[in-house]
Parts: C-alpha cells; sequence; structure tokens
C-alpha cells in the first residue's frame, strides 16, 4: 500500500496540484519564470542548486505559497524528511486551507510509522477540501496499512485465529507483497510520491495518479515507425518498473533475472560475487520501497536504449534518493539492464 506525496499545490512522484493560487493572489511574471527554473532544477536531480535558489527566493518573498511548497518537497528529495515536516508544517500554520501540505505531512508521518498523526494529517485535508480524491485515497492506504498491523499481531497471538489471517491475507493480495513490506510513504500506488508545485490554477486540479503515465517521446517526422518506436518506449518501462517491483518486493530471483548475462558489475567484479553480495542486500531489510520516478527513455538502436530516472530507496524507514541511468539491452524479446550507473 502506498501514500502519495504531492508535488505540486491544489492541483507525489519526488507533481504538486494548482491549489487556487490565484485566489492566494500569487505574483506571475518574473516571480513565475524563477520558480519554473527552481522546478526544472529539481527534475533534473540539482536539488542542492534548487534549494540554494528557493531559499534565495523566500528571503524576498518569505509568504509565497508555491515556494514554500517547493522548499519542503526539494527536502523531501534531499532525504531530509525532519527539516521537510517543519516545511510542511509551517506552510498549514501559514495558509490552514492549502490540503496539499497535510497530505505531504502524512507522507511523511507514515514513513516514520507515525500512523496516526498521518491520519490526523489527512482528514485535515479532506476537511478543508473534502472533494481531494488524493487524500482519501491515502487515508484509506492509512487505516489498511493499521489494519494490517492489528490483523497480524492478532494472528501471532492466535495461529489458529484463521479470521484473522485471511483478512491479513484479503489485505495482502489487495495491495500485492507483503503487508508489511509496504508501508505508506511519501506518495503513490507503486512508489510513494511527493507533490510538486504547479502552475497557479482558479480551481484545484486533480491529483496525480499513484502510477505515473509514462512519458513517450513523440517520434520525429523523418522517423517512418512513430508507433513502434513509442512501443519500444513502454517496453523498455515496463522492464524498468518490473525491476523496482521485484526489488520491492524482495523477490532475489526476479531481480536479478532483471540483469543481462553480459551486465558491467560496478567494481568490475566477477557476476557471482556481485550477484552475492545483492543476494543479502535485497533480502536482508524488513521492508524495501523502491521508486522510480521522472522517467525518461532515449532509444539507442533496436536493441539498445538508456533510461534516467529519479531513483527513491527506502530501507526500514531510512529513505535514500539520487539521479540512475540504466543501459538496456534487447534480448530476445525482453529488455534488460545491461548497466547500472548511479548519480547522474
Amino acid at each position: 500500500m502506498h501514500t502519495k506525496i504531492i508535488k505540486t499545490l491544489i492541483a507525489v512522484t519526488l507533481g504538486f496540484s494548482a491549489l487556487h493560487f490565484s485566489i492566494m493572489g500569487m505574483a506571475a511574471g518574473n516571480a513565475s519564470a524563477e520558480l519554473k527554473e527552481i522546478n526544472l532544477l529539481s527534475e533534473q536531480g540539482n536539488q542542492a542548486a534548487a534549494l540554494e535558489k528557493v531559499n534565495a527566493y523566500l528571503n524576498t518573498n518569505p509568504k509565497d505559497a508555491e515556494a514554500l511548497f517547493m522548499k519542503g518537497v526539494i527536502l523531501v528529495e534531499q532525504g531530509k524528511r525532519d527539516e521537510a515536516i517543519k516545511a510542511f508544517t509551517d506552510l498549514t500554520e501559514k495558509y490552514p486551507n492549502l490540503p496539499e501540505p497535510y497530505n505531504n505531512l502524512a507522507v511523511l508521518y507514515a514513513d516514520q510509522g507515525q500512523y496516526d498523526k498521518a491520519r490526523k494529517a489527512l482528514e485535515t485535508a479532506i476537511k478543508t477540501h473534502p472533494s481531494y480524491a488524493t487524500a482519501h485515497e491515502n487515508l484509506g492506504d492509512i487505516y489498511a496499512r493499521l489494519a494490517s498491523e492489528a490483523y497480524d499481531k492478532a494472528f501471532k497471538l492466535d495461529a489458529s485465529n484463521s479470521r484473522a489471517q485471511g483478512k491479513l491475507s484479503m489485505i495482502t493480495d489487495l495491495f500485492g507483497g507483503k503487508a508489511s513490506a509496504n508501508k505508506p510513504a511519501v506518495a503513490s500506488k507503486d512508489p510513494v510520491k511527493t507533490v510538486e508545485l504547479s502552475k497557479p490554477a482558479t480551481s484545484v486540479a486533480k491529483p496525480m495518479d499513484s502510477k505515473k503515465p509514462e512519458v513517450v517521446k513523440p517520434a520525429e517526422p523523418a522517423k517512418p515507425e512513430p508507433v513502434t518506436a513509442a512501443s519500444d518506449d513502454t517496453a523498455v518501462l515496463d522492464a524498468v518498473n518490473a525491476w523496482a517491483k521485484a526489488w520491492s518486493s524482495q523477490d532475489v530471483n526476479q531481480y536479478l533475472a532483471s540483469y543481462a548475462d553480459s551486465f558491467k558489475t560496478p567494481k568490475g567484479e566477477p557476476r557471482k560475487a556481485w550477484e552475492a553480495t545483492r543476494r543479502d542486500r535485497v533480502s536482508r531489510p524488513k521492508t524495501i520501497v523502491v521508486e522510480v520516478n521522472n522517467a525518461k527513455v532515449t532509444m539507442e538502436g533496436s536493441d539498445a536504449a538508456k533510461v534516467q530516472f529519479s531513483q527513491r530507496y527506502v530501507a526500514d524507514g531510512k529513505p535514500q534518493s539520487t539521479r540512475k541511468t540504466l543501459a538496456m539491452t534487447k534480448i530476445g524479446g525482453a529488455w534488460l539492464i545491461q548497466q547500472e550507473i548511479a548519480g547522474r
């Protein structure tokens, strides 16, 4: 079960909803251009520069809700959860009618296992905007998480309690994988996502889906087979998402099967030594959540592609975010990982 972090004010993967910015009288023109630049830096994975610029912007625009919200999201992307909580809390105090900050607080609280705080934050978000679908969905995930823990405890106390076991199995089947392994986190139905600030709007925009629609690059006019290109993009992204899913569910065999036999190990070590290390690291944590956000596919031939994305990894409640590039190769009709590069 995965809660979503919103990256945009009222309108999660690591955007924000366009929360009545026109009513709030937010500045346009140069201010908007500055925020767009900051958002672009963040999307490119340059969180340090984005944070520096948003802090400078807030020095002259301390009450800009969009910038304050953006700062919170950038802090989340940097893994600075406590600072992000403070940023979103400050925003709720200055603008108590904005639901997105409450949603993101809930995701952060859930990520820390503070489900009661998460529940209260989401209930406040819904109180301010009863039609805020993202908050309703996240609240459902919180309730399901609490229920799974209660049923799990009941079953452990009484192994003959078939009712508790059946209900726990139902929740596990509903959300996929191990119920205990999928903590509601800062965003989505796969990975938890933070909300990013979007363009000001006069009405509440639809929240981002928990599963981000994959962006397929439009085929250039010179290319004769645009449909095939789009199809290849989708197949590559499906392979990357399957890899992340296997990692999250700690299905070690399926995870390792995502790598080609010719995979270039990070340090040039033998494949067997690398596999032994990965088996230990994938299976050791009690829980793992892996998110693939803002993925971009570049086809480099009929059997080769490059995928760049922002990866959010949470093991036993400890989050890490990084940029990653996967070099993909097509073998026997299946897209497999040829090389994995972290940091770019």
